[in-house]
């Protein structure tokens, strides 16, 4: 393995057409200027003829057919683009999943091989494959986006440039077919190009990039030296803050894991996610368990399985030992009048169990005002 890491150059979109194929190949032929050895690993032209073009004056790596189900499916041919080991590779599209049977199920995946390997990348990615805005997007569009990409990619990535374009710019290069083909214009319109949509994904990728920018200004190791000097002399008070998201398995509990996830990063904290089992769960339960469990990976964080018939004693006792500072979870459950009479609600509990930590609940975006719950 070579001594230096390849840097990694993204550029992100708030939606596909918005010009980030374009951009990336216009700064590969610039490096190809300077005298760098530049390949195409893959790019997606989507029918563009004006991408098509200016893709076409780069060295391609040709793909691979990959037999899948009685077809042959075209991928990217990692094995080969390692082979030829050029000083830079453009790889687009980070979110795409690979056909079974290759290297790596995921594309951002192959390109943290590339990077490995010393090879510089260029790459593409839309805000809303972000794994922690899933739910976020789906509210503000109605789509919900299936391929999605760990956040961690974006933002272990060298550089993020934000590829801008007005949503009315992008809504006339629809019209005039330079997006996708004609047949398909109108049930775009109709769906996620919308005006409303395009204007919310436009800010939720304005404000990614500032996040992003932000973060990187925190002096990492620093920081990593006062947490294990704390630890050393035995402190569990995190420094900073420290979130820890009650869970259930169910299908719920995902939206509450993303939206903790991306308070974290806003506060600068680390997160962690805490099912306390009351009950052993059923197959449908362990189902969504091992949902979570993926998410949480994802995410780089995980999910935390303490056993116990007071929810309530168990998160204290948890949130001490991880020097918690945020608690976040799910609204509660509506319960009857004689429960409701007998039992205090748990975020009346948390709150005199752990006084001094903050506690967010997560709104069921679910149910509706005068609706059943």
């Amino acid at each position: 393995m070579p001594a230096v890491r390849g840097k990694h150059k993204v550029f992100l979109g708030m939606a596909a057409g918005a010009g980030k194929t374009y951009r990336m190949l216009q700064e590969g032929h610039a490096e190809v200027d300077a005298g760098r050895d530049v390949v195409i690993g893959l790019v997606e032209t989507h029918g563009r003829e004006a991408t098509a073009a200016l893709a076409a004056g780069l060295e391609v790596i040709p793909r691979r057919h990959v037999a899948y189900r009685g077809s042959e499916l075209e991928e990217m041919d990692l094995p080969g683009i390692l082979r030829r080991a050029p000083e830079l590779c453009l790889i687009d599209e980070l979110a795409h999943t690979n056909v079974p049977g290759v290297e790596h199920p995921k594309r951002f995946q192959d390109v943290e091989e590339v990077l490995a390997a010393g090879t510089d990348v260029l790459s593409t990615v839309n805000v809303q494959h972000l794994e922690s805005l899933n739910d976020q997007v789906t509210e503000l569009t109605g789509v919900r986006v299936r391929e999605t990409v760990p956040d961690r990619v974006l933002g272990d990535a060298d550089e993020v440039v934000l590829i801008d374009i007005t949503p009315e710019s992008l809504i006339d290069r629809l019209r005039a077919g330079l997006i996708y083909a004609p047949e398909r214009v109108p049930t775009a319109l109709g769906n996620f190009f919308k005006l409303e949509n395009l204007t919310a994904l436009r800010e939720v990728a304005l404000r990614q990039v500032a996040e992003e920018v932000g973060a990187k200004r925190v002096p990492a190791l620093v920081e990593l030296a006062a947490r294990e000097r704390l630890r050393e002399v035995g402190v569990p008070q995190a420094i900073g803050e420290r979130l820890l998201a009650l869970v259930e398995p169910n299908t719920r509990s995902q939206r509450i894991v993303r939206r903790a996830w991306r308070s974290a990063q806003r506060l600068g904290g680390e997160l962690d996610l805490l099912w306390v089992a009351d009950h052993r769960p059923s197959a449908e339960e362990q189902e969504h368990l091992d949902a979570l469990r993926r998410l949480a990976g994802a995410l780089g964080t995980r999910l935390l399985v303490e056993n116990g018939a007071d929810i309530a004693q168990v998160v204290q006792r948890v949130a001490r030992e991880r020097g918690t500072t945020y608690v976040v979870m799910g609204a509660p459950e509506r319960r009857g009048k004689l429960r409701a009479l007998i039992d205090a609600p748990l975020p009346l509990r948390l709150i005199e169990l752990l006084p001094g930590v903050d506690l967010r609940i997560v709104a069921d975006r679910s149910k509706r005002p005068g609706g059943a719950s």
